[in-house]
């Protein structure tokens, strides 16, 4: 089993943190409070300076201007002392090709101090939790992408870290692969791991984030529990009409409590209306349209927008 963690709080704390290059600012004094024993997500388009903050918390950014502790202690200042006590699975693998799995786990415990029996026992332990155990002799290159992810994870467990820090963990796997890093990260969620985690997937962090923090050019836009989010911003129901018919749009429109709008051929509507959209759709029935309650994507796209960011 995976050693349990004691539940107290805070475990990160930002207060006006800035991060600038040159003159340009991609993080714009932002405040993060982070519990111990929270799964805390940090969401954002392309070039909305999640993976800045994240680089700052672990000391490999310089920080601009703010203030900035992890486990009480002052970042940068105490860098090393706060990386010894954190565990990351950065956005790409950088897994060793020419070791086993077992030796990657093994060559990257020695950099923590632990002694053989130590490692031998992390590492049985730590197979079995990512279901890896059958590759113990495997090369990193005989690997899957979805068991290299996993295999990532388990190092980043080696130490028996505090802090949890996965940066997009999920992005390019299948489904399968992907339910079962929630499944493992629920998990470490209930022996108390503090888990920080940005995602670009609005599903995975509203299955997994107790509270998280919505970022776009630098700065915090919107910030609370999932379900806080939802109900703030977007209305509980949302009808996905395949099609524009101009006196139907005309008729919801007039409908209260219920906005529209029109992406590409379909037809959004967010309402707390449910039952006069039904009606209003049941008298055209040629359309096609998905009924659903809102959600964390509506919110995210509500705030940041549909264009796309490079």
């Amino acid at each position: 089993m995976i050693e349990q963690t004691q539940i107290s709080t805070p475990i990160i704390q930002a207060e006006k943190l800035v991060k600038q290059f040159g003159q340009t600012e991609v993080v714009s004094a932002i405040d993060i409070n982070v519990s111990k024993g929270q799964c805390f997500g940090i969401l954002g388009p392309n070039g909305a300076g999640k993976t800045t903050t994240i680089r700052m918390m672990l000391g490999q950014s310089p920080i601009s201007d703010g203030q900035l502790t992890i486990f009480g202690l002052q970042q940068p200042q105490n860098a090393a002392e706060i990386r010894y006590r954190c565990g990351v699975v950065p956005q790409q693998d950088n897994l060793d090709p020419d070791f086993t799995v077992s030796e990657n786990l093994k060559i990257y415990a020695r950099y923590f101090g632990m002694d053989s029996t130590q490692i031998e026992r992390r590492i049985e332990q730590l197979l079995g939790f990512v279901e890896l155990t059958d590759k113990a002799n495997t090369r990193i290159d005989s690997l899957s992408g979805g068991m290299k992810r996993r295999l990532s994870i388990a190092r980043a467990l080696i130490n028996n870290p505090e802090l949890l820090i996965l940066d997009e963990p999920t992005t390019g796997l299948d489904p399968q692969v992907r339910h079962m890093i929630w499944a493992r990260l629920r998990q470490l969620k209930k022996y108390g791991k503090t888990i920080l985690l940005t995602t670009h997937y609005l599903e995975e962090a509203e299955r997994l984030c107790d509270m998280l923090v919505i970022m776009d050019k630098g700065r915090i836009i919107a910030q609370g529990s999932p379900k806080q989010l939802i109900l703030e911003y977007v209305e509980p129901h949302v009808f996905e009409i395949r099609a524009h018919v101009k006196s139907l749009s005309e008729k919801i429109g007039s409908l209260a409590n219920t906005s529209m709008e029109i992406i590409g051929d379909s037809t959004y509507v967010y309402t707390a209306e449910q039952n006069s959209v039904i009606a209003l759709l049941q008298s055209e029935p040629e359309l096609e349209y998905y009924h659903r309650p809102g959600n964390l994507e509506d919110v995210f796209l509500k705030l940041t927008g549909r264009e796309l960011r490079d």
